[in-house]
């Protein structure tokens, strides 16, 4: 595997990998810990004025490790992992772009409803399984997605659980542009230095106001964490989770 790709800082841009720490396109505990480290520091560094999220070659993210899932002895510190990475997201107070080139599933299609712009290839693809597999969603998105796609494109994106392409996660409002192949990531980045050029103070200011108060994000990914750890402890979600682990293995 191929040693996951650190946080590059270039022109006010800070570039950041979402994968496993070991170089798997999830996030489990420690990717979680360390998107959250990444963010606290990127939050106190006044040369960081935009974050630009991106996956592994070929892949946004494939979601949670089902192994840590399955790990009851995991659970406690798992779950302060994810609160405290799905908290940072809410309450990040800079502009965040994803550039998404392939697959963004689970968590890693709910971090985009944090971002400010998502920018995405013609081949992507976006789905959030959680009811299929007897979960809740995470990150605040039974906030942020009817927020976004209305309540009917919430509802059939969490509930069916359909995947959207790329033209259809446009016409509902989950990403902002669409580009070729091979390109996603500088274009991203060519919008983020854009930003980056932006008076800083006005550019956060205006920002901030359209974000709006977070502390209801916050409440509710508390409350979104709290069904999912319940659900956890629910021998037919186990074995649910379970066999989805199996086909995936």
């Amino acid at each position: 595997m191929n040693a996951h790709p650190q946080p590059e800082l270039r022109n006010h841009t800070l570039i950041v990998t979402v994968s496993s720490n070991d170089g798997r396109p999830v996030l489990d505990r420690r990717a979680y810990e360390s998107l959250a480290g990444t963010f606290h520091e990127a939050a106190e560094n006044d040369e960081v004025r935009v974050v630009v999220l991106r996956g592994l070659a070929g892949c946004f993210c494939l979601g949670g490790d089902f192994s840590e899932f399955l790990d009851a002895a995991k659970h406690q510190k798992l779950i302060a992992a994810v609160t405290d990475m799905f908290r940072m997201l809410a309450t990040f107070p800079k502009p965040i772009l994803a550039c998404v080139d392939g697959d963004a599933v689970g968590v890693g299609c709910t971090i985009l409803f944090h971002c400010d712009m998502v920018i995405a290839s013609e081949k992507s693809t976006f789905r959030v399984p959680f009811v299929d597999f007897g979960l809740v969603p995470d990150a605040a998105t039974s906030i942020l997605a009817p927020q976004k796609l209305g309540y009917a494109g919430a509802f059939r994106f969490f509930c069916l659980g359909d995947t959207l392409g790329a033209e259809d996660a446009r016409a509902l409002g989950l990403v902002a542009e669409i580009v070729a192949e091979g390109s996603v990531e500088e274009a991203a980045l060519g919008r983020a230095r854009q930003l980056a050029k932006k008076p800083v103070a006005a550019l956060l200011q205006t920002r901030g106001l359209l974000k709006g108060n977070t502390a209801a994000l916050c409440e509710r990914i508390d409350e979104e964490i709290s069904l999912f750890q319940q659900a956890l402890q629910d021998d037919a979600t186990l074995r649910r989770l379970q066999r989805i682990a199996r086909l995936a293995a």
